[in-house]
């Protein structure tokens, strides 16, 4: 089995008002991943999304799955985006049956499947994001951020091998985003393939298992984000560099480079953690 589960090959898409938003665009997805997908808005980052799933077909290049050039048939797509769930950034583009549970059973019960196991599988999509409690809620009376979870059970609800989320923390408190961020974790441990759009540097970095920096419709850079998001050329794109590369980059100055210790941090806690263990070691 191949460690690579999508493909984009040389992938170009132009929209009828003649905007190239792709323009031979290359990426490997790998399987079981956690890729952050980072690029300034125009970037081409949503146009990508929507190949991932069939919802575009590229104008020119193909989208590949295990290999295999996407079925744009219409049982093609079906299975297709049975495999591959996507979560929109807008959740009140994608909600629109009357309660909670009505909108979560709507994906799989298009696939056909018997009433028992739908029922079976939006309890455990609805639990799965702590939305049970809500269940028999008019969808029109959550909170922006349990209509997020919504969406993202509707889509487990299909059982799907891999999720993209475009800009899944937008909108969302700090509070919201810890919870959501949680939910992704015991997703990904459950070996769920996770992509996901951000501008959100400090997330991406102490988050991700590999991050893509897109620039122009064009793959800028792909590959583990304590190397990526330090690469000058992708700071410049991007404008900045993750809070915590850039203190361990000024401790390395004044002679405490934390890779000498073996250990890198990627998130503000495992920085913290790290200096007082140096504190208490004596540097």
């Amino acid at each position: 089995m191949s460690d690579v589960i999508l493909k984009l090959e040389d992938v170009s898409y132009r929209y009828a008002d003649g905007t190239n938003a792709l323009n031979g665009c290359s990426l490997k997805i790998r399987r079981a991943a956690r890729s952050a997908v980072l690029g300034a808005n125009g970037a081409g980052k949503t146009t990508m999304f929507l190949h991932l799933n069939g919802i575009l077909r590229p104008t020119s290049g193909q989208v590949l799955c295990e290999e295999t050039p996407l079925d744009y048939s219409r049982s093609g797509l079906r299975t297709l985006r049975s495999r591959v769930g996507m979560v929109f950034q807008n959740p009140d583009s994608q909600l629109f049956s009357a309660s909670v549970r009505e909108d979560v059973s709507f994906g799989p019960m298009n696939l056909g499947l018997a009433e028992r196991i739908v029922r079976t599988r939006v309890e455990e999509a609805l639990q799965a994001v702590g939305m049970t409690a809500v269940a028999d809620k008019p969808v029109h009376n959550l909170s922006y951020g349990q209509k997020k979870r919504v969406c993202i059970a509707g889509v487990l609800a299909m059982q799907p091998e891999i999720i993209v989320l475009d800009e899944p923390m937008a909108g969302l408190d700090a509070a919201m985003q810890e919870e959501l961020t949680v939910i992704l974790q015991k997703l990904h441990a459950a070996g769920m393939t996770i992509v996901i759009a951000t501008h959100d540097l400090d997330f991406a970095y102490a988050w991700a298992d590999e991050t893509i920096v897109m620039e122009a419709g064009r793959l800028l850079a792909h590959g583990n984000p304590v190397e990526i998001l330090r690469k000058e050329d992708v700071r410049q794109t991007l404008g900045a560099a993750p809070l915590v590369a850039e203190i361990t980059s000024s401790l390395s100055l004044l002679g405490i480079d934390l890779r000498d210790k073996g250990y890198l941090p990627r998130s503000k806690q495992e920085l913290l953690t790290v200096l007082s263990k140096q504190a208490r070691q004596g540097g």
